[in-house]
């Protein structure tokens, strides 16, 4: 295996000739004077540096503190501030064209945010001023500690919807509202414990587990639910169902047709109309992005403007009623860390702090990505957990980057996280001078915005791509989907994770294996079955291993490769070629081994041996050839039982064939 060679590659005179095909083959191989490379093994390294150096690839691939090396003590000051508070990065640089551009953007994000936070705060069982106190802390203080330019930060539907769902299932808001309060800021401080530590622990592939295909079905489940649940304002019912499975929604809808009033139905579906209407406008024409920002605002005031107009008339028609004036009063006293509901407290709390990390992740990342500029997913994830932490003693509940607002602060023309500054201030104003207005604002306006603002979060056309390309992850599309709208929300999105997991145990328990052949004049060996070109090589079984050989999957691997044998022997018998002698085992792509591994190995070269076959093993990297040398496996192979080259272990070993006599 360590030898220089010269030998050429050919087969053994008494060998039959063989078909065309595969004397191209053995023709390509025929190169003058082969070198035969020897496999290295690579450096030596002590216990503590491999663990060093794995640790790093782990939890620092990318390597945040390079920009400190060779820097004197006062410049890696103000680096480490840039660090840790990215407003010293870009104020330094920050103009008055800069902030025209964020004051634009700000108060045109501040007309969706206002009406979407109060419409938000009803989806989640909680009052309606806990959703402005949500856009005005939170906002600050991710300006200061965010990375992401656009992400427009405030309450989002999916993180209400759990966290009013799986609170309600215990404790009822109308029944227990200081303690269904309590339960909520309690839950929205761990959730920002939970999304501060995986930035600071550097965890954040943590959150990988939800993929994309469980949360195009969860969010697909969770709009229809959440828009189900608006009928109770849209249609005006008074005792309408706190459950949120789909058989229970529909059947509390039709069961109160008493209650239904004409004029909010009828009032209800204008708005709705009208709304979706701007949204196809500014999906359609995307410079007319304003039409759709505008539109709830506008809605709201009109909507208020008919009910104080026409109140007499309007009796049946259910308003917000008083909100009270005034900046976001503490909370850290509700802080609820003892008694019987801390469980569940915890429980909502990680739940939603995995949802709003992924959606506020993914919004700045695809936002960042249009703008060729990096979102660092570490100082998010701390960012947004310490801005969750900050608001849970303020009055607020889960916030993180909302997608409609980010989008339209996008197209606003926001250059900075100034425009979240801008839209706090907007909303300060209106805490303090405008919440009298809000009086008359008719519940179904935030039904119609509701819905307006879910339908988007169904995205068919990723589920049918889904489908064309996986059709696993299409399963845990549906299974997320479904389970969302018959079984519960949390456990709709635990069934999703649980296929999900189980697709990557069935990858690493069930790796690929393929048997490969030499493409006619070249040294290139591929798969047969892709590669139609192809042909066996005489005498030889090459297969590939495309996982890493661990112990959950080193038995199938031992037996997954005696069945290639079998079933290469039977081929060669039916169609009268010559015995198999060799089998080769690329290990290109087996980027890591365990000692079941590598028993497995040994115990494949013992068999073979039994049935007179040589094994031989080409390629392996550094990892896996650092442990098959520590085992002394190698020792069992010899010489000829290791290359750098499938082409140089068919030459090499073909060559030794023929010189025997």
């Amino acid at each position: 295996m360590g030898i220089n060679s010269n030998r050429v590659d050919n087969f053994s005179d008494h060998e039959a000739p063989p078909p065309p095909g595969l004397l191209e083959a053995t023709n390509a191989m025929q190169m003058p004077s082969l070198e035969v490379h020897r496999v290295c093994l690579p450096p030596l390294r002590t216990t503590a540096q491999k663990l060093r150096h794995r640790l790093s690839e782990i939890f620092f691939p990318d390597d945040p503190l390079h920009k400190f090396k060779d820097q004197t003590w006062l410049r890696r000051l103000v680096l480490g501030l840039q660090f840790f508070f990215p407003i010293f990065q870009w104020a330094p640089n920050y103009s008055f064209k800069l902030f025209k551009s964020d004051v634009v953007s700000g108060v045109t994000i501040a007309s969706l945010a206002i009406p979407q936070g109060i419409s938000y705060a009803k989806l989640a069982n909680l009052p309606p001023i806990i959703g402005l106190y949500s856009s005005f802390v939170p906002p600050l203080i991710y300006s200061v500690l965010g990375s992401s330019r656009h992400l427009a930060v405030g309450p989002v539907s999916i993180a209400s919807l759990v966290m009013g769902t799986m609170l309600s299932e215990t404790v009822s808001y109308n029944d227990e509202p200081i303690l269904y309060l309590k339960l909520a800021f309690t839950a929205t401080f761990f959730a920002g414990v939970f999304q501060a530590s995986l930035g600071f622990l550097r965890l954040g592939f943590v959150i990988d587990f939800l993929s994309k295909a469980t949360l195009v079905g969860f969010m697909a489940g969770a709009a229809v639910i959440v828009s189900l649940q608006q009928l109770k304002g849209l249609l005006g019912i008074v005792h309408f169902t706190t459950k949120m499975q789909l058989v229970p929604v529909l059947s509390s809808a039709f069961h109160q047709i008493d209650e239904w009033s004409w004029q909010t139905i009828v009032m209800g579906v204008s708005f709705l109309a009208l709304l979706l209407i701007t949204r196809q406008i500014s999906m359609r024409k995307p410079k007319l992005f304003w039409v759709s920002a505008a539109a709830p605002l506008a809605s709201v005031i009109l909507s208020t403007i008919l009910v104080v107009c026409f109140k007499s008339k309007l009796h049946g028609i259910k308003t917000i009623g008083n909100l009270p004036k005034g900046l976001n009063p503490p909370s850290s006293n509700m802080l609820y860390f003892d008694g019987p509901h801390l469980t569940l407290a915890i429980k909502t709390g990680i739940i939603t702090g995995i949802l709003s990390l992924t959606e506020g992740i993914a919004v700045g990342r695809t936002f960042a990505s249009l703008k060729n500029y990096q979102v660092d997913g570490n100082k998010e994830m701390m960012a947004i957990g310490l801005m969750n932490m900050a608001g849970s003693c303020s009055s607020c509940y889960v916030t993180t980057g909302s997608f409609s607002r980010s989008a339209v602060n996008y197209n606003a023309g926001a250059k900075t996280v100034v425009s979240n500054i801008v839209m706090a201030s907007a909303v300060l104003v209106t805490l303090l001078f405008l919440m009298p207005l809000f009086y008359y604002t008719p519940n179904l306006i935030l039904a119609a915005i509701i819905i307006t603002a879910v339908v988007g979060l169904i995205d068919y056309q990723a589920a049918y791509k889904l489908w064309k390309v996986d059709k696993l992850d299409f399963l845990a599309c549906l299974c997320s989907f479904f389970g969302v709208l018959f079984i519960s929300v949390p456990l709709g999105l635990a069934i999703a994770v649980g296929v999900s997991v189980f697709k990557i145990l069935l990858h690493v328990t069930r790796p690929n294996t393929v048997v490969l052949g030499n493409i006619p004049r070249t040294q290139i060996y591929q798969n047969l079955t892709q590669y139609r070109e192809a042909v066996r090589v005489p005498s030889f079984l090459i297969m590939a291993v495309e996982a890493p050989i661990y112990f959950a999957n080193s038995t199938y691997l031992q037996e997954r490769i005696m069945r290639w044998i079998r079933e290469e022997e039977e081929w060669l018998a039916s169609n009268n070629r010559s015995n198999m002698k060799c089998v080769i085992l690329d290990m290109t792509a087996v980027t890591a081994i365990d000692t079941s591994g590598i028993d497995t190995i040994n115990e494949l070269r013992k068999i073979l041996e039994k049935r007179s076959l040589k094994l031989v093993l080409v390629n392996p990297v550094g990892s896996v050839m650092e442990k098959l040398h520590e085992s002394h496996i190698l020792e069992s192979f010899g010489l000829e039982g290791l290359y750098l080259s499938i082409g140089e272990a068919v030459a090499d070993i073909s060559s030794t064939w023929k010189a025997q006599p």
